[in-house]
């Protein structure tokens, strides 16, 4: 919503200086006539450049941190003001400051936390303004806070989990990659050019390895593009409709990263539809975040016909599966939290269940992908080695016979 600067006159005659929220200057004006002042200049507020290099990106961990934190604070009976600016203080990067401080000022100047937060979307998502209004509507917004700091905790565990396993078989292959484009661009052409000084007949593994080292050099550079172009394909093919859910299909039926795919996307939704629930969040408005925040078409449908479904009078667990995503047992477990009352409970109960899976199934790609990794590189570098030693054995072959 845009930001107006004012400047009003009191029924006292005094000058107020301040920003409103409005969704046009004539609403803004009418706001301020409302509060009984008299505008004398209202206009947009100028938005301040903000360089993320300079100011530092606001990550899911700080805000984890920031939240535990703040629960803590208003437990204790701390003013709600007075947290803000506190935290906001000890805050390192100065764009988190600059949030806390905004969210403080336009808690001071009435609007409640859920709005102020609201304005700032790229700290505070979805999720997260919807259980604080959630918790400040019902009187538990401690309560509200602890939840959403242990659900982002969470989060940040299996994320940890994933890319931890990643970083050795990604370090490997770039070396690997980088290894092999040296011995076809530098190393190659120098035993190319030695080979045909003696203008002996090479073998055809030598041959091949010596056409892959030319095609490498003359065309390294179209090579290139073409790798840049198809990856831009592809993210423009990510940004239709059509593409992105093509690709989410094929993400999700891959045979060894498709089920940890699944499992990821399973746990995310359980762990975040039971989150709210528990917050108090309205079903319907719960659905639809974790349809948006789901990150996958197919499970982001799957879930808005679990939206529609509800609203007619009928269960979640039928579009669930219908949908083919969700295995029997998730369905199962949602259908029974469902009849009994029960449904975040069984929805924690199904996030634990498939974080430890998809912890284990990392584990155990992991361990698969290590030795598979080594056996092919050793295979690809071993052959360009023994291709351009074949030569060299034949004619030393020759001479000694």
């Amino acid at each position: 919503m845009p930001v107006y600067s004012y400047q009003a006159r009191t029924v006292q005659g005094g000058l107020e200086r301040g920003e409103i929220d409005a969704p046009s200057l004539a609403a803004a004006r009418a706001q301020l006539m409302r509060r009984h002042i008299r505008p004398v200049l209202i206009k947009p507020k100028k938005k301040g450049i903000t360089i993320p290099f300079l100011t530092g990106w606001v990550t899911i961990k700080e805000t984890a941190i920031f939240t535990r934190q703040f629960a803590t604070m208003i437990e204790a009976g701390l003013p709600l003001v007075q947290c803000l600016e506190a935290l906001g203080r000890q805050q390192e990067k100065r764009a988190f400051q600059n949030v806390l401080k905004d969210v403080q000022e336009t808690v001071e100047g009435g609007a409640t936390l859920s709005d102020s937060m609201r304005r700032h979307k790229n700290v505070f998502d979805d999720l997260y303004v919807n259980m604080v209004t959630a918790g400040e509507m019902a009187g538990i917004l401690d309560n509200v806070l602890e939840r959403l700091a242990t659900h982002m905790e969470k989060t940040i565990k299996l994320r940890n989990q994933v890319k931890s396993a990643m970083y050795y078989p990604v370090t490997i292959v770039a070396v690997a990659v980088g290894v092999v484009a040296v011995l076809l661009l530098k190393v190659i052409p120098v035993f190319a050019k030695l080979f045909s000084d003696f203008g002996a007949k090479l073998p055809a593994p030598t041959l091949f390895v010596i056409a892959i080292s030319d095609l490498m050099q003359n065309y390294f550079l179209y090579i290139v593009a073409g790798a840049i172009a198809l990856a831009l394909l592809l993210w423009q093919l990510s940004k239709t409709k059509r593409g992105r859910y093509l690709l989410d299909k094929l993400l999700l039926s891959l045979p060894i990263f498709g089920p940890i795919v699944r499992k990821i996307a399973i746990a995310r939704f359980s762990r975040t539809l039971g989150t709210m629930v528990q917050s108090g969040v309205a079903i319907l408005d719960a659905l639809e975040i974790c349809a948006r925040t789901s990150g996958n078409l197919i499970i982001e449908q799957a879930l808005l016909k679990a939206r529609t479904s509800i609203s007619q009078g009928k269960t979640i667990a039928e579009p669930l599966e219908d949908s083919g995503v969700f295995p029997p047992m998730v369905v199962q477990m949602v259908s029974v939290g469902e009849a009994t009352g029960n449904l975040d409970s069984m929805l924690s109960k199904i996030a634990d269940f498939y974080e430890d899976e998809v912890d284990t199934s990392v584990k155990a790609l992991t361990s698969l992908l290590e030795p598979v990794i080594m056996i092919v590189l050793g295979v690809i570098i071993g052959g360009l080695v023994i291709a351009m030693y074949l030569p060299i054995f034949t004619m030393a072959g020759v001479i000694t016979g």
